[in-house]
């Protein structure tokens, strides 16, 4: 069954994301014009339907889904120490699928293809129902002011969303250093009838922190300014 089989009733009228520059450095324009038509792809100019992974990837593999990659450096580690898994990641910001890009050629990294845009158009219109194996939310912005909260990405509806492209048996991670948020995450996925803590028996349901995810600045840096990070991972079921 195709996306367009089974529609999910979410509909945001902010986006989750902050808008950015485009400028990239000279190494991050290279990489971009040597690689970005093999291996990317602006998910509004993509066709009308299902993307078609296997040809791109040029074979059948399990599915992961990044969702928010921003300068790679997770992502590419991640891809690389996992070959016999194919990875998909989304982000809007160009400098950092440039710099992902610059990653993959320097690992030769080649289980990893990039699309750049709103991950709910991608969710909704061009991937199956149960087409992934996994789906990573990994320090999405947190929108720390009350005020802000409707821009958070992991909402109710977009959660719904997710879960109906894992397969039965795949997986939802979610990470982040904001404990307000990790509430929120975990309230939502856990009121998902179709989604299961795997660490539900755990302190707080957290998941304890998977050793093969990189430490990143960003969560180095959290750690120094006393914020503690929080893993959650769900199971379709």
């Amino acid at each position: 069954m195709s996306a367009s089989d089974q529609q999910i009733p979410h509909k945001r009228t902010v986006v989750s994301y902050v808008r950015r520059s485009d400028r990239m450095t000279a190494g991050q324009q290279r990489a971009w014009d040597r690689y970005w038509g093999e291996l990317g792809r602006d998910i509004s100019e993509l066709p009308e339907g299902p993307l078609d992974t296997t040809a791109w990837f040029g074979r059948s593999a399990p599915l992961v889904l990044e969702i928010g990659s921003g300068m790679g450096e997770t992502t590419a580690t991640m891809a690389a120490a996992r070959p016999d898994l194919d990875h998909l990641a989304v982000e809007v910001y160009k400098p950092g699928l440039a710099q992902l890009l610059l990653r993959a050629e320097k690992h030769d990294i080649d289980n990893l293809r990039l699309l750049r845009g709103d991950a709910t158009v991608l969710l909704r219109h061009h991937l199956d129902v149960g087409s992934l194996e996994e789906v990573r939310i990994f320090f999405p912005d947190p929108w720390p002011k009350k005020r802000h909260h409707k821009r958070r990405l992991v909402q109710d509806g977009f959660v719904e969303l997710v879960a109906s492209r894992i397969r039965p048996g795949g997986t939802l991670h979610l990470a982040t250093d904001w404990e307000d948020y990790a509430e929120q995450m975990r309230e939502v996925c856990t009121a998902r009838d179709e989604l299961r803590n795997r660490f539900a028996d755990q302190p707080g349901g957290w998941a304890p922190r998977p050793e093969w995810r990189p430490v990143t600045k960003f969560e180095q840096r959290a750690h120094s300014e006393g914020r503690t990070v929080h893993d959650l991972i769900f199971e379709r079921v």
